[in-house]
This record gives structure tokens, sequence and C-alpha cells, in this order.
């Protein structure tokens, strides 16, 4: 089951995360799923491997240590060393400040900033162990460039990766490893609840210069993009895909 390329998607058993590793293993990448969902993540996975792909599924909780290590632990035994890995599990409990529990705030800081900081570390540590130089790319959005009403919690957490970023990009440097983020707009579980309702969807559009919302499947061009050699002098950077929606926020 070994291949030269070998990513690790989080999240990657549903929206885009699911269209993304769909993408790369049609790509050639061999993919580790790891989802919280263990039955999503074996599922993609095994669609996948019947098509002829090598892609394994891992259940994991990216905010705990132990899990993210056994992720990147496992991914080398079954597909061989780590060239990329993408940081995109999150999740979403929204609530206005005022109205906001503070576990509501610790949890999602937990999934979203340290559950993007262990997988950075951990694929940092096993691309140096290994000579890789390798790329990671996390998740972030418009609400960490901007700010977001009633989703503190989630803005906050952004913001922090892209804080992250940066900082992993200038550290990693050295060993030829980049760091990107990608702050995407599509159509997932977390925004199907605004697509639904008719006035939140029309004033979301209205703040989109291409005046619809977006398909997972659009994201995975500008994830493989910085995966490739074509965006080999690019590190550090956040690439928003957004149909143009932060530009006038």
């Amino acid at each position: 089951m070994m291949q030269s390329k070998v990513v690790v998607v989080t999240g990657g058993g549903d929206g885009i995360g699911r269209t993304l590793v769909q993408h790369l293993a049609s790509e050639g990448w061999a993919v580790c799923i790891a989802d919280i969902d263990e039955t999503a993540a074996k599922k993609v996975a095994a669609d996948l491997v019947a098509q002829g792909h090598s892609v394994i599924g891992v259940a994991a909780d990216v905010a705990s240590e132990k899990d993210v290590h056994r992720i990147g632990e496992q991914a080398e035994i079954e597909l061989g060393p780590i060239s990329a890995w993408i940081n995109n599990a999150g999740n979403s409990r929204p609530a206005t400040l005022l109205k906001m529990e503070a576990d509501a705030f610790d949890s999602v800081m937990a999934v979203h900033a340290r559950g993007s900081f262990l997988g950075l570390r951990e694929a940092a540590r096993r691309m140096v162990a290994s000579g890789t130089k390798g790329v990671v790319v996390n998740v972030t959005s418009s609400a960490g460039l901007g700010g977001t009403i009633g989703q503190i919690n989630y803005a906050s957490a952004k913001g922090a990766i892209i804080a992250m970023t940066k900082s992993g990009a200038k550290e990693l440097g050295r060993y030829g490893i980049r760091v990107n983020a990608v702050a995407p707009s599509a159509s997932t579980q977390m925004t199907e609840t605004i697509m639904r309702d008719e006035k939140f969807s029309k004033i979301y559009l209205s703040r989109i210069p291409l005046g619809r919302f977006a398909e997972s499947e659009e994201m995975a061009a500008t994830f493989s993009y910085l995966l490739s050699g074509a965006s080999s002098y690019m590190t550090g950077q956040v690439l928003s895909v957004d149909g143009g929606a932060y530009m006038v926020s």
C-alpha cells in the first residue's frame, strides 16, 4: 500500500474534507482520513479503496494529543512517510457573546486552534525526522480575518490559526517545510442553516460579489495547488476562496 505521496486530512469524513480526500486520491495521493466519526471515515476510505486508491480511515479527536500522534503513526506505518497534512477538522457552537457559555468557547478553540496546533506539530516532527520537505495547510475562515457576529469562539479560533500559520512558516522554512492556510466558503453542514433560511441566505449572498454559494468541489483545486510544486515558493500565506466576500466586508 506504500506510495510516494502521503497526505493526512483531518475532518475528512464529510463536507469539504470528504471532497478534498476524493480529489487528492484521484490525483494519486495516498490519503489518511482522520475523523471523530469513525463510521464516516471508514466508509469514505472503503469507497475509494474499492476504486483502486490507497486510503485509510482513522477515528481520532484532533483535540487529543494522543490521538493526533496516533494519526501520524498509523499513516506512516500503513502508507509511508507523510508529505502533507491538512488541518481541516472543525466544529461549531454558535451564540452571541452575552449568551455564550465558557465551555462553548473552549470546545471550539480545542478543535480548531488546539487541533491545528497538534496537527502542525505532529506533521512537522515527522517531516523533519524523515527529511521530507513537506507541506501543511491549515483551514481558517473570513471570520478569523474580520470577525463575525454570533460565533466569537469560531472567529477567535480561526484568527489563532492564521497567526499559527505564519509563525509555523517562519519556524519551519529552514527545513524546507511550507505552511499555508485556506479561508474557504462552501456548501457544508456548517452553512446549511443559512442556505435553507430565505432571509439569511439573501443577506449572505448580498455580501458575495459572485452572487452564489460555492460547492465544496471548488475548494479542492486550491488545496491541491498548495500541496503541489506550483506553489513551491509560497509559505505563510492565507488564500481566501469565498467568491470575494471578505474583500468587501
